[in-house]
């Protein structure tokens, strides 16, 4: 940059001077021609307008050597006339013919010019032309008998000598300009250059990103204006590309991981960017250079019907890909006024509609679960006020019928209160207590039950069991129907084994029984509401299916776990877990 500004303001200041000297020299030229050329003519005018010396010349064209005579006056004039008889010589010529008769030089013959034709009619020749090479005038002497024509010619070489010196003195001039010019250059392309390349090279800093530098101020001219405000540039360059990348970052991290999925594509078809959901949600690996639209949706929708899209219209559809249900929505986006390609949003609706399933299973559940004892107490009821020979026992059998289905509608709507409860966030009663403790109170409220079915019921809990944080009540509701469940569906006869220990951080309660047990397709579901695995012994049980479900709640709200290990018609065994530094989920 410095070498081109140095050139530029070195041929600058060449032209100019070169320029200078040209107008200078040619003024300097002309106006010594032009000069020379007043000088000559005034001074033949001068000179030929004395009477004295028109009359000397008349009265020597009146004799008979009348040249010879005019030639001896002319030479007694030849100072006045600037005659050197070299560069400026006169000639006498014949009046009439214009022939030449006499010469101060050699020559012996005289070209006819323009004021030798003029002086030919009688008139005086001081005609003047620039461009030709030489200077002079033609008078006609008349004498009575004889006439003459005076004719001084000057063939400039003076002129051409002194502006032979005025060039060489204008190429000498010229010579020592350009040297100044060369300097100066260098002057000023310090002076300017320098804060120039300043502002270059923090330019470039710029450019890459560098704003850890500022301009020094030198000056407080144009070339200071301007660096101020080059800085005052770069600080408000660095303040608005910090505030870009930070919500260019904020952006890119919601991207990653916002839960739907997006991908953009250009107007040809190629993957712009796609985040990580989408990349799940399709199964596809779309960082590869061939994932397009066509390879990506290409079996959907036609990348034509998009483009034809005017906003705010999307083409919108639903499809299962690898077991999810997925609803995409395809628009095109545009870019500065004109189409930039096409934008994906995918929203995974598996869950979605997951929860309206079990929502739909569960109002139905809750509707066959009420029928069945409404269906039954109206049955009861109706054979009660119809019947009128009914005796005292079968009413009371009857009655109890309608008692034990109101006992068992209450139950359920009881339990389907703890689950809204629960799901409404209900609050717990979290404090320190005796796990041991609310394990043998559990244990002592069902040993009667378990010995009325024949079941053998026994008790193993660790030494030194450490209280835990909870809500004892809860805790105690878990245990109570784990332990219901196990004496439930044991077979008289059979066992259930009860035992409870802890490690560093947890406690654990295992109730092992050696019941009908669980068929393996069922295990995942036996958590769900109103699930059952033999409906037909769980109602005549008396249970509503929410048992399992209400303490699975019960338990996550204490941060625990419950598995489940059971073998069809060998058994099951149930195990919780909970933390010792327990607190609500």
């Amino acid at each position: 940059m410095k070498r081109g500004l140095h050139a530029k303001l070195m041929l600058i200041m060449t032209l100019l001077i070169i320029s200078l000297m040209t107008v200078i020299g040619a003024f300097l030229i002309r106006g010594v021609i032009k000069f020379y050329l007043n000088g000559f003519y005034e001074q033949m005018q001068s000179v030929f307008s004395q009477p004295d010396f028109v009359a000397e010349l008349r009265d020597a064209a009146d004799r008979d050597d009348g040249a010879a005579r005019i030639a001896k006056t002319l030479g007694a004039y030849s100072g006045p006339l600037g005659i050197n008889f070299g560069t400026r010589n006169y000639y006498i010529l014949e009046g009439k013919t214009g022939r030449l008769l006499l010469a101060s030089n050699s020559d012996k013959t005289v070209a006819f010019t323009p004021n030798i034709l003029t002086a030919l009619t009688g008139k005086e020749g001081y005609k003047s032309d620039n461009m030709s090479d030489y200077m002079d005038v033609a008078l006609p002497i008349n004498g009575e008998k004889n006439s003459f024509i005076i004719y001084i010619r000057d063939n400039k070489q003076t002129v051409q000598d002194l502006n032979t010196e005025l060039f060489l003195i204008i190429m000498q001039a010229l010579i020592v300009g350009l040297v100044i010019s060369v300097l100066l250059s260098f002057l000023m392309s310090k002076t300017l250059v320098t804060p120039i390349q300043s502002l270059t090279r923090a330019a470039e800093r710029v450019s890459e990103g560098d704003f850890s530098k500022k301009i020094e101020v030198q000056t407080q001219d144009e070339i200071g204006t301007l660096t101020r405000t080059f800085n005052r540039m770069a600080d408000q360059l660095r303040t608005t590309l910090d505030g870009i990348e930070n919500e260019r970052n904020k952006l890119s991290t919601v991207f990653q991981h916002m839960t739907d999925g997006v991908l953009a594509f250009s107007i040809e078809g190629g993957l712009l960017h796609c985040n990580p959901a989408a990349e799940r949600m399709l199964g596809l690996s779309l960082k590869d250079g061939d994932s397009g639209f066509d390879a990506v949706f290409g079996g959907f929708v036609s990348m034509e019907e998009l483009k034809n899209l005017n906003s705010p219209e999307y083409a919108e559809f639903e499809r299962n890909i690898n077991g999810m249900d997925l609803e995409i929505a395809l628009a095109p986006f545009f870019v500065y006024g004109k189409l930039g390609g096409i934008l994906a949003v995918i929203h995974d609706v598996t869950a979605q509609k997951k929860a309206d399933q079990l929502r739909r299973e569960f109002v139905a559940n809750v509707s066959h679960e009420l029928r069945t004892p409404i269906t039954n107490i109206r049955s009861y009821a109706e054979t009660l006020l119809e019947a009128e020979d009914i005796s005292p026992d079968t009413e009371k059998g009857f009655l109890q019928v309608i008692m034990n289905e109101s006992d068992r509608m209450a139950k359920i709507v009881q339990d389907l209160l703890t689950l809204s409860r629960f799901d409404a966030e209900a609050n717990f009663n979290f404090e320190r207590f005796s796990f041991s403790a609310a394990i043998k109170n559990t244990y002592d409220s069902m040993l009667l039950e378990a010995r009325k079915n024949n079941l053998r019921l026994t008790l193993e809990i660790d030494d030194d069991m450490p209280a835990i944080i909870g809500d004892r009540a809860r805790i105690e509701q878990v245990i109570l129907n784990i332990l219901s469940n196990a004496v439930r569906y044991t077979p008289e006869g059979g066992s259930v084994e009860v035992r409870a220990g802890h490690d560093r951080s947890t406690v654990w309660l295992s109730v092992k029984d050696t019941g009908i047990g669980i068929p393996k397709e069922d295990l995942p579901r036996i958590f769900d509401r109103f699930y059952r695995v033999d409906k037909a012994r769980s109602r005549a049980s008396g249970g509503t299916g929410l048992g399992l479900s209400i303490a699975q709640d019960i338990v996550k709200k204490h941060k625990g776990s419950i598995k489940v290990e059971s073998v069809l018609g060998k058994g099951t065994t149930m195990k919780v877990i909970l933390p010792i530094e327990g607190s609500i989920a």
